[in-house]
């Protein structure tokens, strides 16, 4: 409070500033509320996505079995080496109340991964169910790197608000109540002192006239 000078201006100052923590303590808390309403619609479809990639993965290693057991494992390691490889997996950026959420996007190559000519059936059943096991751990990425983003933003969004509800807001107050009472101190000081300064005034008034002659008695005492 020492650094606080307590002049008027000051106290204009500060409660302007305490205007403007409010404002962004509301504006926090609906972006706070905002988030996680995001975040738990998140959760919901990183469980979904979850679950399916655990289906994918079944399928997609059963599918390799029987493709192994049937078609042979050297088949099925050089119908590997003929799937093309993704053309590139791309992070579109979200804005979810001025927080930057990625979304991954994964391009897969058009059409069979693998020619039906040639390839034995359950490689060729295999390559298709890698392919939906891609897709699936794809989107469980996409989600749950969102989910975790929105997560950080919720936290930090928190963290500002306790930091403005607990440390900003009760030090402008305090200062504010710390520059009022010392302008009240001062205008009482000045208030009395005034009261002072006309009580001398007007005793100092009454003793010059209780000093100062009568010119009525003046003039009847000359007739």
């Amino acid at each position: 409070m020492s650094q606080v000078s307590p002049t008027r201006m000051n106290l204009l100052q500060r409660r302007g500033q305490l205007r403007l923590a409010q404002k962004g303590v509301d504006l926090l808390k609906k972006k706070r509320d905002a988030l996680v309403a995001e975040f738990f619609g998140l959760v919901r479809e990183a469980m979904e996505a979850r679950k399916a990639l655990d289906q994918a993965a079944k399928e997609a290693y059963a599918a390799l079995l029987l493709a192994q057991a049937f078609d042979g494992p050297e088949v099925v390691a050089g119908a590997a080496l003929g799937v093309p490889p993704l053309e590139g997996v791309e992070a579109e950026v979200e804005n979810v109340w001025g927080s930057k959420v990625p979304r991954l996007k994964a391009t897969f190559p058009d059409g069979a991964l693998l020619s039906p000519v040639g390839t034995p059936a359950y490689t060729l059943e295999a390559s298709r169910a890698f392919r939906r096991y891609a897709e699936a751990l794809i989107r469980v990425a996409n989600t749950e790197t969102r989910l975790k983003k929105i997560g950080e933003e919720i936290k930090k969004t928190t963290r500002r608000v306790n930091a403005l509800e607990q440390v900003v807001i009760p030090g402008i107050r305090a200062q504010i109540r710390f520059i009022q009472q010392v302008l009240e101190q001062r205008e009482r000081e000045d208030t009395f002192r005034l009261k002072r300064i006309k009580g001398k005034i007007e005793a100092r008034e009454a003793e010059e006239e209780g000093g100062r002659p009568n010119p009525q008695l003046e003039v009847g005492a000359g007739l």
